[in-house]
């Protein structure tokens, strides 16, 4: 585990690289410009924590989007949340997984328009030591927008790594 500072210099993220196991997960996967993403994020979110409450089930744990591009014309990105089990989707909303494997991650805190000095320190640390991503970045968002100030957010981004 190691600690950067972007150029601000004012910033560090504890970066580090950890294993994670692969988690079932109901998700709805799309496409959409980066000013359309609080909508579609949201939308998202509330269909399927509906769908799974409908079931009489609880996701096990925050809600996530992974973005297989990073095109902000045309993201390609997927939302959801992790469960316990093995879940039957429905319509848009998908059975899926989380991945398991190497993750390089760092922890960002602050509104999420900010993110991205957190992304480009995540990458400089992998760069410099020795780690390559497969190109899909997971966001995973530890606490709620409708009850934590901007700057209290709290977002692990985790990029998925080649094998080795």
């Amino acid at each position: 585990m190691d600690l950067i500072s972007t150029k601000e210099a004012t910033i560090s993220y504890k970066c580090e690289v950890r294993e994670q196991a692969a988690q079932p997960a109901l998700s709805i996967r799309t496409r959409t410009s980066v000013e359309n993403l609080p909508r579609i994020i949201g939308e998202a979110f509330g269909a399927i924590a509906r769908y799974a409450a409908d079931m009489g089930e609880q996701p096990a744990g925050p809600p996530y989007s992974a973005y297989y591009n990073m095109d902000m014309e045309d993201l390609d990105l997927e939302m959801g949340f992790p469960f316990s089990r093995k879940l039957q989707g429905k319509d848009e909303i998908q059975a899926s997984q989380t991945p398991g494997g190497k993750v390089a991650t760092c922890l960002y805190t602050g509104p999420y328009s900010d993110i991205g000095p957190a992304y480009d320190a995540l990458s400089q640390w992998m760069n410099e030591n020795g780690h390559e991503s497969t190109g899909v970045a997971y966001e995973v968002y530890l606490n709620d927008p409708d009850h934590t100030p901007p700057q209290e957010l709290r977002t692990q981004i985790a990029f998925l790594l080649k094998s080795a």
